[in-house]
């Protein structure tokens, strides 16, 4: 318990004591930090809460970063990701993942400024990092992104569409996707990981997973970080809000966030929340058709 409030404190939490008791002020400082992350809010130090906080205590000059299996996270990768985004080197999206784009990045500056070009982020990389001044605020990445948005085939047939989450919803969803002539990959998986990783293997265009709540609910969240806004998640985020706020009556809403699968989905991804389960059971045929509509306009108009 120790080590989750120094872990709070380290977070930028400074008013929680480091105590042995999990208190109401210990819940509330967790809902903070979910907060801030872009985490789903409930006061609760669960594994993914846990896993933010171990990667908010990592500042970049504290370790070696360097490509490795299982990838490096944590916040000291994306600050280093910004900041060779803003120089004009693509690292990939600024997720705070070493993977192979930000040790190519990495690469790619030392050989630029006459280091021993190994995609290591050591002593000698930060510091070139800190004497070069900042260039432009928009990531490379972002650009990228739009670009590759612009020149994705606007056909239904040509764009696979992965489709997780609520069984019933998901498949009724397809269906309609399918009679309209679209390649649907229905992903059977239930951990948001996992998800996004078959999501990647596939190859899709976009990935949309829909979870039912308990309470009234129609919430869109996209990928989006300090640095970073997936504008492909974005619009289709927002086309969702606008379907699915008139059908079923409630106030629709987005959000940038930072779930593991939209963090870890290398595609434009959304993680909608829909409730309450009957209200949904109820409408699930004008439902799925306008989540399909959401998605057939967004392939159309990705951005």
């Amino acid at each position: 318990m120790r080590d989750l409030h120094r872990k709070l404190v380290a977070a930028g939490l400074p008013d929680v004591s480091v105590s042995e008791e999990y208190t109401a002020a210990t819940a509330e400082a967790i809902k903070r930090f979910q907060q801030s992350r872009g985490l789903l809010v409930d006061g609760v130090c669960g594994p993914g809460t846990w896993a933010a906080l171990v990667e908010a205590g990592h500042r970049l000059g504290d370790r070696l970063l360097y490509l490795r299996t299982p990838f490096q996270r944590g916040d000291d990768v994306a600050d280093l990701q910004r900041r060779l985004g803003t120089l004009g080197f693509s690292a990939g999206r600024v997720d705070g993942i070493f993977g192979p784009d930000t040790a190519a990045a990495i690469s790619a500056l030392q050989e630029n400024a006459g280091l021993t070009a190994d995609g290591i982020c050591g002593p000698d990389t930060v510091a070139l990092l800190e004497r070069i001044p900042a260039g432009d605020s928009h990531s490379m990445e972002m650009l990228l992104e739009r670009e590759r948005l612009r020149r994705r085939p606007r056909l239904l047939s040509a764009a696979p569409i992965a489709l997780a989450g609520a069984d019933s919803l998901v498949v009724a969803t397809a269906r309609v996707l399918r009679r309209r002539g679209a390649r649907v990959l229905v992903l059977v998986q239930r951990d948001g990981s996992e998800v996004a990783a078959v999501a990647n293997e596939l190859d899709a265009a976009v990935l949309l997973d829909v979870q039912l709540v308990e309470d009234r609910r129609c919430e869109s969240f996209y990928f989006e970080t300090a640095g970073f806004t997936s504008a492909g998640g974005k619009r289709l985020a927002e086309l969702l809000a606008a379907e699915l706020g008139g059908a079923l009556d409630a106030a629709a809403s987005t959000a940038g966030m930072r779930l593991p699968l939209l963090r870890e989905s290398r595609m434009p991804a959304v993680a909608c929340l829909l409730g309450p389960p009957p209200a949904i059971v109820e409408q699930q045929g004008t439902v799925a058709e306008r989540i399909a509509q959401s998605l057939a306009r967004w392939i159309a108009q990705p951005i």
